[in-house]
């Protein structure tokens, strides 16, 4: 006699739709317990993060180095095609420096007099050393890059970082062989200047874009396009005299406010310095002591 078939049984759900189950519940627990280890141990969150940068530093500056050749080879060969044009450039510009050259000259001999004449005591000597540019961690709201030198080589927080050409920034945080720069440009960056032959004091305020701006301008003088600005030094944050860049315009932000050009050029910035201020010397490694 033939079996009738009853109603099909309940089948058990199967082991893939578990696991996804399993797997997605774990990761949901895993980011809940990230976020409230960031918020208790604040301290502890940093100190894991920096020996991560730490780790990936080495990596970092490894991979950037073939880009970095190649990027060199590519702009060599745009030098040789506009070689010709450059070379009549050159010479107009040295002759323009030697004349610089013959003013800076006077100039230093007769500053020399006034400090004797004055018995000025000189500050301490900077120690500094160069470091290279591994990692631009910046983003729509920060502005920072990696350098590959941390404790090991003497860097230390709030220490000036500068290029060739001006001031880049300063160091906000440290690893053993790794370091974070806040560049000039950052929103959170905020450098006393002076501005101009009048040495009008003011704040430069960055963006999170190229160019920073000046704000609360002291005294009622108003700044013009081609002022140079530099450092101040009011706050010990930075030392005096350091250059930074010229007034471009009025910004149209407000009517207070005024665009500064960096003298650096943050697309090729590669290798930086990393001063101390406070005096000592430089070892034969070139780490700070």
């Amino acid at each position: 006699m033939a079996r009738i078939p009853g109603p099909p049984l309940k089948e058990s759900l199967p082991l893939k739709a578990i696991l996804r189950r399993f797997v997605f519940m774990a990761f949901v627990g895993a980011a809940v317990a990230l976020m409230l280890v960031g918020k208790i141990e604040t301290v502890v969150v940093e100190e894991l993060r920096m020996r991560a940068t730490d780790a990936i530093t080495p990596i970092l500056d490894f991979l950037s180095r073939p880009v970095a050749g190649f990027a060199g080879a590519v702009e060599s060969l745009d030098e040789l095609a506009s070689l010709r044009s450059e070379n009549a450039r050159l010479r107009e510009e040295n002759e323009r420096l030697i004349h610089w050259q013959l003013l800076a000259r006077r100039l230093e001999g007769e500053n020399q007099s006034l400090r004797d004449l004055l018995r000025l005591k000189p500050g301490p000597p900077a120690r500094h050393i160069a470091a290279r540019v591994v990692a631009d961690t910046g983003g729509a709201f920060a502005r920072s890059v990696l350098v590959n030198a941390g404790t090991l080589d003497g860097v230390r927080q709030k220490q000036s970082v500068l290029s060739s050409e001006g001031l880049v920034g300063r160091v906000v945080q440290v690893g053993r062989r790794s370091a974070r720069v806040l560049l000039i440009t950052d929103l959170n960056s905020r450098v006393p200047v002076v501005v101009g032959d009048r040495r009008l004091h003011a704040i430069l305020s960055g963006t999170n874009g190229d160019r920073p701006v000046l704000r609360y301008f002291v005294g009622d003088d108003t700044v013009a396009d081609g002022d140079f600005v530099m450092t101040s030094g009011q706050g010990g944050m930075f030392p005096p005299g350091l250059p930074i860049g010229t007034v471009a315009r009025a910004s149209a932000e407000s009517d207070d406010a005024a665009e500064v050009v960096p003298l650096i050029d943050w697309h090729r910035l590669e290798f930086v310095r990393i001063v101390d201020f406070s005096g000592g010397l430089v070892s034969e490694s070139g780490a700070l002591r």
